[in-house]
């Protein structure tokens, strides 16, 4: 297992996160945490970078206004954006963070600005989903 894997183990672990699972040869982890709105997390060492991304929904069929309000929405967010896998069809939490100073308050950060961003948004994305 790498140092940096290790190293995101122990600080998902002191943040009280269970590791739902793990690929130490793809270096990263999957977490759940239902309360904060976490869903197969996922949370890739991809040296130089630690990349942090959760599906969150499809692409609804009429698409336009959603994307204006996506925008708007992401700048709202803390930490991370709200994007669009590469086939566009699914939209995706996704951050980045450096792997060289990572510390644990850095991913406490990115993490918790998933949870807000939902905790805010969740039902406009819902109601977006069934349209």
């Amino acid at each position: 297992m790498s140092e940096n894997l290790q190293k995101v183990k122990s600080y998902l672990e002191e943040l009280g996160f269970s590791i739902s699972s793990e690929n130490t040869k793809e270096e990263l982890v999957v977490i759940d945490d239902e309360e904060k709105g976490i869903n197969n997390l996922i949370i890739d060492c991809e040296e130089p970078i630690l990349v942090i991304e959760q599906i969150i929904m499809e692409v609804p069929g009429k698409a336009n206004d959603f994307f204006k309000r996506l925008l708007q929405i992401n700048r709202t967010v803390v930490h991370g954006a709200f994007v669009l896998d590469e086939n566009g069809k699914n939209v995706i939490f996704r951050d980045t963070l450096q792997l060289e100073n990572l510390d644990k308050n850095e991913l406490e950060g990115s993490i918790n600005s998933l949870s807000l961003a939902l905790a805010e948004y969740a039902n406009e994305l819902i109601s977006f989903s069934k349209s």
